[in-house]
């Protein structure tokens, strides 16, 4: 798919613990209904308002190299992984918008539930002077907003995604995307288990994280190929 030149950049933040269908399905929906020049998924170091991850920082990233590759416009990067402290969003946003300059469009994608809770985000009013915000709703997200947020949401909101596209920040749009009802926490619990996640995520990560035995799944030996799992642990 062509995207016009000077097409947005957008973020896309999260712990990935692990990657999964559920997050990279909805991005490629997002990069051609926008049309973005491609969305960077940024593993988060210490996530402040969220528990730690179980997988450490590296680990994560590296299934998420595994997820995105050979899929075009979606892009890992560290930045969050090397700067000490928690990980805040307005920090991550000044220092993309430093390496694109004043003029290029950013966006950042958050989910519904995020969005709600904005107000309780670390200098969240700056996030909009940095970025627009891409609000992304699936079937069944109809609760209310705050009336404080609600009235900063409508004097900032567009319909029509070539908005994002001319102007570098300060718009929401809310953006509808296929609903898969697959979550971490669901796979580390399935994993615990002993269950397969094959299926969830791309097969390459699912074979990497069944070799290293992550999240209490039983390990599986290296001499055993990929594509020759035991169908007890697959």
């Amino acid at each position: 798919m062509s995207r016009p030149q000077g097409a947005p950049v957008a973020l896309l933040g999260g712990t990935f613990d692990p990657v999964h269908y559920g997050h990279l399905r909805p991005a490629v929906e997002l990069l051609e209904a926008l049309c973005l020049a491609e969305i960077r998924l940024v593993p988060g170091h210490v996530p402040p308002h969220r528990p730690q991850p179980r997988l450490d920082a590296p680990a994560r990233a590296g299934l998420l190299d595994t997820a995105v590759a050979g899929i075009p416009g979606l892009v890992v990067d560290r930045c969050e992984l090397d700067r000490p402290g928690p990980s805040y969003t307005v920090d991550t946003l000044e220092h993309l918008r430093r390496s694109l300059g004043d003029q290029r469009p950013l966006c950042f994608i958050m989910g519904w539930d995020a969005f709600r809770g904005l107000m309780r985000w670390h200098q969240w009013q700056r996030l909009a002077a940095l970025a627009h915000l891409v609000v992304v709703t699936r079937g069944g997200d109809t609760q209310a907003l705050a009336p404080a947020l609600d009235e900063w949401m409508r004097a900032r909101r567009v319909r029509d995604p070539a908005a994002l596209r001319a102007s570098p920040s300060g718009h929401v749009l809310f953006q509808a995307v296929s609903r898969l009802e697959i979550s971490a926490t669901g796979i580390r619990r399935c994993l615990a288990l002993g269950y397969s996640a094959q299926g969830l995520m791309p097969d390459a990560v699912w074979h990497e994280l069944a070799l290293r035995g992550c999240y209490g799944y039983p390990q599986i030996s290296r001499a055993i190929t990929p594509g020759r799992l035991n169908p007890r642990h697959v």
